[in-house]
């Protein structure tokens, strides 16, 4: 059994409420839009890092954040991208991705609106974290906590953050 943290679209922002939320996590994984590398550093003093750069994402994030992650974790095929939609509304490039994949969790960021939804018609279940970040339109700042054992995600939290612009103190 694996703890995970799942968090996107930061802009370069960070917290202790954030950190407060991964502690005690086996891994981290972020959804794209780290805004800089000083989130990146951040993060991997929490724990082990797979993230995928986002389209707001510079030089300094993309020498060292793919794309696209595809990799399995106790015994579940994950595949993560920043711009990927979500089931009925995958975007064009990740549609062939997911047919081609097959994964049983697909993570996307990009829209700054959590979501947890299952697609059986390919089988998977899509999670996007929303934004933890400031900026954007998204009025409260969101993450996702779950384990992942045997194939299947279990134990999933939807965390609030704050209001977006609001200084949360623990």
């Amino acid at each position: 059994m694996k703890k995970i943290g799942l968090l996107s679209d930061t802009h370069s922002y960070w917290d202790e409420r954030i950190l407060h939320h991964l502690t005690g996590c086996d891994e981290i994984w972020h959804a794209g839009d780290f805004g800089t590398a000083a989130v990146i550093e951040a993060l991997e003093t929490v724990a082990p890092l797979r993230g995928v750069y986002g389209n707001i994402d510079g030089r300094d994030v993309r020498q060292t954040q793919p794309l696209v992650q595809n990799f399995e974790i106790e015994g579940l095929r994950v595949l993560m991208t920043h711009i990927g939609g979500y089931p009925g509304h995958y975007s064009p490039a990740a549609r062939p991705l997911l047919t081609q994949e097959r994964p049983g969790l697909f993570i996307s960021g990009h829209s700054h609106i959590l979501k947890v939804m299952p697609d059986p018609k390919l089988g998977l279940l899509h999670l996007n974290p929303g934004a933890a970040g400031m900026h954007g339109f998204h009025k409260v700042r969101t993450m996702l906590r779950f384990e992942v054992a045997n194939g299947k995600v279990q134990q999933l939290q939807a965390i609030e953050l704050g209001l977006r612009g609001e200084m949360v103190k623990l």
